[in-house]
């Protein structure tokens, strides 16, 4: 499954051949979670708030990005990484 950003020891990931709704995989410290592009959790857990909280607030930041990433996944496209938090 392609990264599509790494910050803070989170690692973000999309699939090429996803189902709806449109959502992210995020993974920390081993822990993993899906979570769709308003930042509610889909499945799974992080097993940390502040990871939770990074998550939504790049989510936030990159709205726009992370959506166009899941339409040319749809369209078994190329996806482009995504800038992490600083």
């Amino acid at each position: 499954m392609p990264i599509i950003s790494i910050f803070f020891g989170i690692i973000i990931r999309m699939y090429y051949d996803e189902h709806n709704p449109p959502h992210i995989h995020a993974e920390y410290q081993g822990n993993k979670a899906l979570l769709d592009f308003q930042g509610n959790v889909l499945k799974g857990d992080l097993k940390s708030r502040t990871a939770l909280k990074l998550v939504r607030d790049w989510i936030d930041l990159h709205y726009d990005e992370i959506n166009e990433d899941w339409n040319l996944a749809e369209k078994g496209e190329q996806i482009k990484k995504i800038p992490p938090l600083e």
